[in-house]
């Protein structure tokens, strides 16, 4: 007889029961959570801006007691900033850094005032005051950044100082030196980076600190809504940066008291930028 047929009809042997594989059991891998979907920004024109600002004008008339307040703090820094130049001119940059820096915290509680308008209710002083208290860990992270590129903004002009002019001199007689026609390097590399840094913070903070208080949002997306806003539409944004430059221009002029008004009108106008500017809803996800 052929072994190899007794082998072929040899009943089957049973097969052990095997654990499961984990690596077959397992749960599939779980996808990443989805993004939140951008805010939609809404289409600006070039009209848009002075609209802004009539209706700056009119929150400003229907609470006058309180922009008039924080009208005279920005007068005060102005005050303030002209007596370090004449007494202490080294340290008018450093200041000049501090107040950039204090404005838009100032102008917190002009958008709580403007908020409250158009919610139907009445302003208050202390509360505006106290706006910057319900968002308080976002906006010093907004804030941060803002002292970050100011520090950076105060180190090149330095820098551009001290190689224009052969070491750091006086710095109330370089403002003095401007206007030689030796110095136009000088004046050229001062005002590029100047403009340089005062773009970029322009970009980043235009709507982002009335978003930060209007919406439960983070100091990040703010301040890149902000930057894509400016991106998107540069005509508009430059515009409205021309208007707010040569307002507040005019309004320092006559030792600041132009600022008792422009101040507390353009902090009320850059609310109604924000609001008009971003959509309530966002942007439609991909089908």
């Amino acid at each position: 007889m052929d072994p190899s047929a007794s082998e072929s009809t040899s009943p089957p042997q049973p097969v052990a029961n095997l654990p499961p594989d984990p690596v077959e059991q397992s749960e599939p891998p779980l996808r990443d959570a989805p993004a939140p979907p951008a805010l939609r920004l809404n289409t600006l024109t070039f009209s848009d801006p002075l609209r802004w600002l009539r209706l700056g004008l009119l929150d400003f008339y229907r609470a006058p007691g309180i922009g008039v307040f924080f009208g005279a703090c920005f007068m005060v820094m102005g005050w303030a900033l002209l007596k370090v130049y004449e007494h202490a001119p080294a340290y008018t940059l450093a200041l000049s850094a501090g107040f950039l820096l204090m404005g838009p915290f100032l102008c917190l509680g002009l958008y709580r005032v403007s908020q409250r308008l158009a919610e139907g209710q009445r302003p208050d002083l202390g509360d505006a005051l106290m706006a910057w208290d319900t968002r308080t860990g976002q906006l010093a992270i907004f804030g941060l950044v803002l002292l970050v590129l100011e520090m950076l903004w105060g180190r090149a002009t330095l820098v551009i100082f001290a190689v224009s002019f052969d070491g750091m001199p006086d710095f109330k007689g370089s403002l003095l030196a401007l206007l030689k026609p030796e110095n136009l390097p000088f004046i050229v590399a001062w005002a590029a980076v100047g403009a340089l840094f005062a773009s970029l913070i322009y970009a980043v903070s235009v709507v982002a600190m009335p978003m930060i208080l209007h919406r439960q949002t983070d100091a990040v997306t703010a301040g890149l809504t902000s930057f894509r806003l400016v991106l998107s539409q540069p005509g508009v944004m430059l515009w409205w940066a021309a208007l707010i430059a040569g307002l507040v221009l005019v309004a320092l002029l006559p030792w600041f008291a132009g600022l008792l008004v422009v101040a507390p009108v353009l902090g009320h106008a850059s609310w109604h930028a924000y609001r008009n500017a971003v959509a309530d809803d966002p942007e439609p996800g991909p089908a």
